[in-house]
């Protein structure tokens, strides 16, 4: 073996004139295969793009509601609110005046001032809407018809109206997977979208469809029925009645006239003495007594509504009474009537005609008027043709703060509904002399008998004959014998009303 190194197996010798490999330099070019690579750099840059172009969408998004939040102001009305039934109608009113393109001003008539170049321009630019709904209303006339009017409005979906040369976006929406359970309807918003800076448009937006609701109920009476668990509406708004039209006994109409606005005017007087701040009436006598006229003129006087409640209701409950009673819409008076027959010969469910009646306690009724959880600020009316069927637990002060008794017809109240039916006519008062002393020999009132003195006889049985002979005086007279009914007044079941007595007029009139 000559003394020459062997050669390294593992690390073979770099042959001449070539020099050894740096790793680096091997990276590089590992690197530069890729990028040399026109797939990768392609790929890559659409990622690169893809990522920028998300990214600058994101921002956009945020910047959007950034200037969306400093920019616009919006107002959601739901439709439990009560201004959103103002604000339908008033947009109905609003579309047919953009519709005939003339100036108007919904609350207080059309508008005089002629509408210059601008506002003609901008006019002419306001977009229309072309997604409407039909809503149907009737309106009854003086002579009981109804007239039934059809009008558009802005149907669900995206809107763009112009309201004093102010733009807005109205978004009416639906939910058709959520509604109300009781009454099937759908659940809706109506969303309201300007510019910050005109964001004051809105407060007299409302103000001018509040005022275009009162308007409409101006001078009439609406009447409430439970729906549920809540007050509606009972058909169209009625024409208030005027309290002269309703003849009582002398006095009888004043005292609780005078009653009822003191109460409204002591509020405080209550609050600071810890007493409960509502108030009772208990109206009873003979059918067709004048009752329930006297509550719906006392309320058209007032400038209240009326919520009536049925106690014989089928399905009701002591806890949907008690939350109707503590839910009364404000400025309503409560009606009950016919008390005495809600716990008389109730009967319950059977298997012959499955009928099940009301479930509504005595207790319950009593802790809706007085109890604990009972309302403030409300005016309850009682109305019964039986008042000694009702117990001394229901009629006691604090349930019941008056009782007033409205019984038969006295000579000065005949004398009266006279006087109103035909006093254009029967100037010289010889009509109604002679139809008192018609009624004195029917017996119906008492030879010599004061103007106080009550008769046989009802309002509502006058009434029913002065309304079959209207402008006829002699006729009223002639058919005065049918005012003898075949059984007394105080006779009566609850819901006659006076209707026997109606009967037998007409009976002779048939004759």
């Amino acid at each position: 073996m000559d003394g020459n190194p062997l050669p390294n197996e593992r690390f073979p010798q770099v042959p001449s004139g070539k020099t050894p490999i740096d790793l680096g330099t091997e990276s590089s070019g590992f690197l530069s295969q890729f990028t040399s690579n026109p797939f990768f750099t392609a790929g890559f840059g659409l990622a690169g793009l893809g990522a920028a172009l998300a990214f600058t969408q994101k921002g956009v998004r945020h910047g959007a509601a950034l200037l969306k939040r400093k920019m616009l102001v919006d107002v959601e009305i739901s439709r439990n609110d009560e201004s959103y039934q103002w604000f339908l109608h008033w947009m109905s009113q609003y579309q047919r005046t953009q519709l005939s393109n003339a100036p108007h001003d919904l609350a207080g008539g059309p508008g005089a001032a002629k509408p210059g170049f601008v506002s003609s321009i901008i006019r002419r630019f306001t977009p229309g809407l072309h997604h409407l709904s039909i809503q149907t209303s009737k309106v009854s006339n003086p002579n009981g018809s109804l007239h039934t009017q059809f009008s558009l409005i802005p149907g669900p979906g995206q809107h763009i109206l112009r309201y004093k040369n102010t733009f807005m976006s109205v978004n009416r929406a639906r939910e058709t997977k959520s509604m109300n359970l009781q009454t099937g309807m759908p659940w809706e918003t109506v969303t309201l979208t300007t510019l910050y800076s005109q964001r004051h448009i809105f407060e007299e937006l409302f103000k001018e469809a509040h005022a275009l609701a009162v308007q409409l109920h101006e001078g009439k009476t609406v009447v409430f029925t439970a729906w549920g668990t809540e007050w509606r509406p009972f058909g169209q708004p009625r024409r208030k009645r005027p309290l002269e039209s309703v003849i009582l006994h002398q006095g009888v109409k004043e005292r609780i006239l005078e009653d009822v606005n003191d109460f409204l005017q002591s509020g405080s007087w209550y609050y600071d003495r810890g007493i409960p701040y509502r108030r009772g009436y208990l109206l009873h006598g003979t059918p067709g007594s004048g009752k329930t006229s006297f509550i719906q003129a006392l309320a058209g006087k007032l400038d209240y509504n009326i919520a009536l409640l049925n106690l014989s209701e089928r399905g009701l409950t002591d806890d949907r009474l008690s939350h109707l009673l503590t839910n009364v819409p404000p400025r309503t008076v409560v009606l009950l009537e016919d008390v005495d027959a809600a716990f008389s010969n109730r009967r319950q469910q059977t298997e012959v005609d499955g009928y099940r009646g009301a479930n509504v306690t005595f207790s319950g009724l009593l802790n809706a008027l007085d109890g604990v959880a009972s309302a403030e600020e409300r005016i309850v009316f009682l109305t019964t043709n039986h008042v000694e069927r009702l117990d001394e637990a229901l009629v006691r002060p604090g349930r019941v703060d008056m009782t007033v008794r409205l019984g038969e017809a006295s000579v000065s109240q005949i004398g009266q509904m006279w006087d109103r039916f035909y006093g254009e006519v029967d100037t010289d008062g010889e009509g109604k002399r002679a139809f008192l002393i018609k009624l004195e020999d029917l017996g119906i009132v008492e030879k010599g008998a004061t103007p106080s003195r009550s008769s046989k006889t009802s309002t509502a049985a006058l009434q029913g004959l002065f309304l079959y002979n209207k402008g006829n005086m002699a006729g009223a007279v002639t058919m005065a014998d049918g005012l003898v009914g075949s059984r007394d007044i105080g006779a009566q079941g609850p819901d006659d009303d006076g209707r026997s007595e109606l009967n037998s007029v007409r009976d002779k009139a048939s004759l």
